[in-house]
Parts: structure tokens; C-alpha cells; sequence
């Protein structure tokens, strides 16, 4: 099966990332690439679920984490033997799988124990002297196992100890031979040797085994009834027919009842813990009904992941979705700062500073010769008129502004009526349930040097709403701040109308005597022509910084 490519924006995505994550795996998809799916890392703001919504288009799917789990690299289809099997029909199983852990399985599928190739071996190559003639299994499973039937007494499956003795002598010899046994415990096997079977049944035997098929008379048959002697036959030889009554002790008899177990949505660090912190040579991994999901081996730990990242809208771990590290990403398509680690090995980097990540995308369609259908190129638009704020940000380029009017033909749309539509429907405080969800929604962290720094930024039509939600706002910056462990948490709340953005901030004290911005009130200042995070607002922080 080919391995899934996820193509996923960043942490609280925008409608740039959600909108280029899904239309590059179109573009892909296009290309001959089915496996290439579109992902978020985080659940859509209300502008982006407007979009999805205006446009019909299916969300991308929610990844909250993509660190591996013991279920991303299970061998799910796993060598088991059930309960009342063999010892020999194990060993079938461990010659014809190479495994060396069998695990024991119920009835229901759920484990009761495992059986190692260790233990098996041990148990019928080094007998102890004591064990050389005892035989511990049940009727059924010795009568399974020698391919026999029962011509007196039956099937009983209460696991039996016995003391096997092969009567291939004089019957004076074979009588003097058993005498000190318990004829309850005897197992007798032998051909057609009357005087043997006689002696044997005279005893009351619990177990005479006939060898070669041979039938025994009707004063035998009748006896053995009336001695309470089972009798079973079956077609093989003496040596054989013994060799597999040795054999023939069910697998739960003597498999290990404690097993290490973990469950197949726990993290795979979890299972090299287990594997490398113990001498457990396997760990059985388990469904969440506790039914057997597979056999997890120091092997499984260095199975490839099912799925590999294409990051869009960043490049920076820490705005990645949880686990990108662990991951292997296969390329990058962003247009912020570079801030990425080292890859293993060379990727496909696209970056430019243009105003949207969605440009850069619409134009790999046009280097790939392709025309985007008329809801991606709707959504296109909308991501680059987002991330732009209709193309009045200053990170706006004119390249953005070719690419809009490429989309615009393409999705039959005009980009100002489309934009307007988009904010007019989302620049409210009011579409977030709570202050956190506003702080949150477009939250990015950056790092400079020994700093953490947290800024959120929304869209609204006028600041009346906000300065409703202002003392909530700041007690969730406050929150996040101490949570984070940030040097500033700021929340940038842009007016679309004036161009002006009110920087709600929760930092160190020296900050308000280094902003070089107005301030309105404790906590608040005025950024007059300000309108983007990545350009203007970053920048003058880190600047501030460097000074701190």
C-alpha cells in the first residue's frame, strides 16, 4: 500500500493554510497522486468554515497529532494459536511463520497467554528425569493429535497428568513395570499385542492407546467398559503415535499467562520503553475491546510510518502540528521567514515572499500546465484575499495581484465582492464562543534567542466588540502567557475598515517604554496602518527584543 502524504497547514490554521493545504493535494491528486490528502491541524475559524461552506467543499481531515503510534507500524495480521491446540500444531506454526512468540488466543480473541519457541524447545528437548514418561493433556486433545477415535469411553477435555509406558515386552515384564504406578495415571500404548492389552485393561488403565488401527475383540471391548478403561486407536506406529502423545498437551497448559501488553493508540515511544526497558522479546498490542491487534517485536520499531507531511503555510516545528518532528516531511511550501530544521535528506522548498501561501500554490498549477476547477480556484482566491486582506495588506505583492485575476477568470468570481462577502461574514468577536477561542483562533509562536513570543491576530469591522471583550481578552493572554511559559503574548485586533490595528498585550514591564506605539491604556496600543502579524508587527518585536 502506498504511503499516505498529508498536506497540512499550521497550528490554528487560516483560511491561507486550510485553503492551500487542500488545493495542493488537488493539485497532486491531479498529478497522478491519490494518496496525497489534505489536513488541519487545528479546527477551522469561522472565516475558513464560512468558506468550506459557501463553496461546498469537504474540510480537510483533523490530525490533532501525528506522532507515531504503535498502530502506525503493527504487523496486523498475526501468527496465534488458539488455546486447546497442540504443542505440535504450534510447532507447525512457529516452522511455517519463522515467528518465535506465539500468542495464546480465546475464544473471543482476546489473549490468555503466550507461547515462546524458547520455552517449547525447552520443554521436550531437556526433560527433567521425572517428566521423561509424564504426559500432562487431555482425551480430546490426544485423541486429536494421533488422528485417533475412541472405540471405549470418549472425549473428555480435563487436562490429565500421565505416565506414558509403550508395552513392546513380555506381559510379565510389562505387568512388574507398572505395578508402582497408579493405574488411574497409566497410558498405555501398543500394537496388537493381546496379552499386553489384556493385562493392561485387567489393570484398569485410564488410557489404552492401540496402535496401527488395530481392533480390538469383543470380549477386549467389553472388559474395557467394564473396567472404566478408554480406549482410543489410531493408524500410526508405536514410535510415532508416542512421539505425538508427548506432543499433544494444549498450549494452555503450559503458556506464559503474564504478558506485557499495549494498546495499538499509544504513542510508539511508549512501546520502545517497553521493548528496550525490559528483556520482553514482544509486546502484544491490543484493540480497545482487548482483542488481539498484533505482535509488536524490536522490529516494529523500525517499520516506516504509513504517512510522511507536506508542510504549507509554515516551516517551523513549533507551528507544526504535534509530532512533525517525528515525521518525514517530503516538502515545503511557505511564505514567512525561514525557521525550519535540518531535513535527513533534500526536499522540495518553495518559498517567496509573497502576500499568501495560496499564490504560491495557483502557481504550481500554472507551472505544471493545469487549471485549477472553478471551487479551487475560488478557494485560492479566498486564501490569498485573507492572508492579504483583499489585497490591502502591505505584504501584498504583484504577484498576489496576477494570481487574483487568474483565479478570478478561473472561479467566475469578482475578488473585492468575494473578499467583502468573506470578512463581512467573519469579522465579528461574536463568531467565537469565548475569549480563549478569539485569542486562540490565529495564534502563532516565534522564538528570538533566549524569548517566546505568542501573537494572535483577528479581523473585525470596528472596535466596539472588543472593547466589550477587553478584560477577557487580556485574562486569556495572561493565561496562555503563563501556560506557554512566553516572554509577551499579544493579541492584534485589526480593523478592516481604518486600517488600524489595537495590539492587546500581556508582557514583561519594560515593554510599554520600548513599543514606539501610542498607548491607548495599560496593555493597549494604537498601530495605525498596521494591518499584518508576518511584516510589521514580528519584525518590531523582535527588533524590541534584541534590545530587552
Amino acid at each position: 500500500m502506498e504511503k499516505i502524504q498529508y498536506v497540512i497547514g499550521h497550528r490554528n490554521p487560516d483560511t491561507d493554510s486550510i485553503a492551500a493545504a487542500i488545493a495542493y493535494a488537488a493539485l497532486k491528486q491531479k498529478l497522478g497522486m491519490p494518496n496525497v490528502i489534505p489536513a488541519m491541524a487545528g479546527e477551522p475559524n469561522p472565516q475558513s468554515r464560512f468558506v468550506l461552506d459557501r463553496l461546498a467543499i469537504h474540510e480537510p481531515v483533523y490530525l490533532a497529532d501525528v506522532h507515531p503510534k504503535v498502530c502506525d507500524t503493527l504487523n496486523r495480521q498475526p501468527v496465534t494459536v488458539a488455546m486447546h491446540s497442540s504443542a505440535y500444531e504450534a510447532l507447525e506454526l512457529f516452522h511455517q511463520s519463522g515467528v518465535r512468540v506465539l500468542p495464546v488466543i480465546s475464544g473471543e480473541g482476546k489473549p490468555c497467554g503466550v507461547l515462546s519457541l524458547l520455552r517449547l524447545s525447552e520443554k521436550y528437548l531437556l526433560p527433567g528425569r521425572d517428566q521423561q514418561r509424564e504426559i500432562i493433556t487431555t482425551p480430546t486433545a490426544l485423541a486429536r493429535s494421533l488422528s485417533g477415535r475412541f472405540v471405549a469411553g470418549g472425549d473428555d477435555d480435563t487436562p490429565t497428568t500421565f505416565n506414558l509406558f509403550i508395552g513392546a515386552m513380555l506381559e510379565e515384564s510389562f505387568s512388574d513395570r507398572i505395578s508402582g504406578y497408579d493405574p488411574r495415571q497409566l497410558l498405555i500404548m501398543t500394537g496388537n499385542r493381546r496379552s499386553i492389552l489384556l493385562a493392561a485393561i485387567e489393570r484398569g488403565v485410564r488410557m489404552l492407546v492401540v496402535t496401527g488401527d488395530h481392533p480390538l475383540g469383543n470380549d477386549l471391548l467389553a472388559l474395557a467398559e467394564e473396567k472404566g478403561v478408554s480406549v482410543l486407536l489410531t493408524p500410526h506406529d508405536t514410535a510415532t503415535a508416542a512421539w505425538l502423545a508427548r506432543l499433544s498437551t494444549p498450549v494452555s497448559l503450559f503458556a506464559e499467562c503474564k504478558f506485557a501488553s499495549i494498546g495499538i493508540g499509544e504513542p510508539l515511544t511508549h512501546l520502545r520503553q517497553k521493548l528496550l526497558g525490559s528483556s520482553e522479546s514482544a509486546i502484544l498490542a491490543l484493540e480497545e475491546d482487548g482483542t488481539l491487534a498484533g505482535v509488536a517485536t524490536k522490529s516494529t520499531l523500525l517499520a516506516s510510518l504509513p504517512f510522511s507531511l507536506i508542510l504549507v503555510d509554515h516551516n517551523e516545528l513549533g507551528q507544526a502540528v504535534p509530532g512533525a518532528e517525528t515525521v518525514e516531511i517530503l516538502e515545503v511550501i511557505d511564505h514567512h521567514k525561514l525557521g525550519n530544521n535540518h531535513t535527513i535528506s533534500p526536499i522540495t522548498f518553495i518559498t517567496s515572499p509573497v502576500g499568501s501561501t495560496c499564490t504560491l500554490v495557483a502557481g504550481r498549477y500554472r507551472e505544471c500546465g493545469i487549471e485549477p476547477d472553478r471551487k479551487i480556484a475560488a478557494l485560492l482566491l479566498a486564501g490569498i484575499l485573507s492572508d492579504t486582506v483583499i489585497l490591502r495588506s502591505p505584504t501584498t505583492t504583484d504577484e498576489d495581484r496576477k494570481i487574483v485575476c487568474w483565479l478570478e477568470m478561473l472561479a467566475d468570481m469578482d475578488a473585492a465582492l468575494w473578499g467583502k462577502e468573506m470578512f463581512a461574514a467573519s469579522a465579528s468577536l461574536r463568531n467565537f464562543a469565548t475569549a480563549e477561542k478569539v485569542v486562540e483562533a490565529d495564534f502563532k509562536l516565534f522564538k528570538h534567542e533566549k524569548y517566546s513570543i505568542g501573537v494572535g491576530q483577528v479581523e473585525v469591522f470596528g472596535f466596539d466588540e472588543f472593547y466589550d471583550m477587553k478584560e477577557q481578552l487580556l485574562s486569556a493572554l495572561a493565561g496562555i502567557k503563563r501556560r506557554d511559559g512566553l516572554f509577551i503574548a499579544g493579541l492584534m485586533v485589526t480593523d478592516i475598515s481604518s486600517e488600524t490595528t489595537l495590539f492587546l498585550v500581556e508582557g514583561h514591564t519594560r515593554i510599554g517604554h520600548v513599543m514606539e506605539y501610542p498607548q491607548l491604556e495599560p496593555h493597549l496600543y494604537e498601530l495605525k496602518n498596521v494591518m499584518s502579524r508576518k511584516k510589521q508587527v514580528i519584525p518590531h518585536l523582535m527588533k524590541i527584543l534584541a534590545k530587552a
